[in-house]
């Protein structure tokens, strides 16, 4: 992984994650199972179920048996749009809810206790960007990086990066470097940086996002080739809003599945 895109995961030795660090990404799709098809397609994913979940039907996607991420299904009736969430670490996942209410965000669910693994919170930015916090009772995210499949990155794409910073920064301490090594000059673009390391970013696209998709995280996961990845993700029924284009980070593509869920596909730069 290249300092353009520092690894989200915890240090080699750590027995927790950073608070701020994004430590997993989750989907609630309406049809679980359909999902479940288009992404073990597209990465190689299978599953298993963890065990009993207050928010409904859950499964974890593994590669070579180490868990990648999350697949959950909405409950009948409920129309939220199908989308991709990223979860910040937290070590007090009440204090930082509160946090989220005092500095202008939303709690939509929780903090509430996940078996016993941790607690979590599903909340909005005050751009009403959906993310998730979670503070684990032991270290739990994605157990295997680095390869296909994987998520390697995770951004916030808004409208303006300024306007939504110190929210962030209320809740984590990040410092925010301006610019983007990884795009064009002039980008409204901020990493976040935690200890001195990137860990993820915000990206300001003004009236670029998608049509009907607000502000929101977007997750990338590592591809070995991602034309390739872009016609499997066609050939699944997903779609294109993005094709291959060439970042110093690597060759990047955004793609919606199915369900409407948008996420960017990128080969790394090594």
């Amino acid at each position: 992984m290249t300092e353009v895109w520092g690894s989200p995961q915890q240090r080699t030795g750590e027995t927790r994650h950073t608070p701020g660090t994004p430590c997993w990404t989750s989907l609630l799709a309406h049809d679980l199972e359909s999902i479940k098809d288009f992404y073990s397609g597209l990465f190689g994913w299978s599953y298993y179920s963890p065990g009993p979940r207050q928010l409904g039907p859950y499964v974890r996607a593994t590669l070579d048996g180490r868990d990648v991420a999350g697949l959950g299904e909405l409950s009948p009736g409920q129309e939220l749009p199908t989308a991709w969430t990223t979860y910040l670490a937290s070590d007090d996942a009440d204090g930082t809810a509160e946090w989220i209410r005092c500095s202008g965000g939303t709690v939509g669910v929780g903090p509430l206790t996940a078996g016993d693994a941790g607690r979590l919170v599903l909340a909005s930015d005050p751009t009403g960007a959906p993310f998730g916090v979670w503070q684990g009772r032991k270290l739990v995210g994605p157990q295997l990086t680095g390869v296909p499949g994987t998520p390697v990155w995770h951004e916030l794409v808004t409208r303006r990066a300024e306007a939504v910073v110190r929210f962030y920064q209320a809740l984590f301490g990040y410092e925010a470097k301006p610019g983007d090594p990884a795009a064009s000059t002039g980008t409204d673009y901020l990493t976040l940086r935690l200890d001195g390391r990137p860990v993820a970013a915000l990206r300001g696209v003004g009236a670029g996002l998608p049509r009907g998709h607000g502000p929101h995280w977007m997750t990338h996961f590592e591809v070995a080739d991602t034309p390739a990845a872009v016609r499997r993700v066609l050939e699944l029924g997903g779609q294109v809003l993005a094709p291959p284009h060439e970042e110093p980070a690597g060759q990047v593509a955004r793609v919606m599945d199915p369900e409407g869920a948008v996420f960017s596909l990128v080969r790394t730069a090594r």
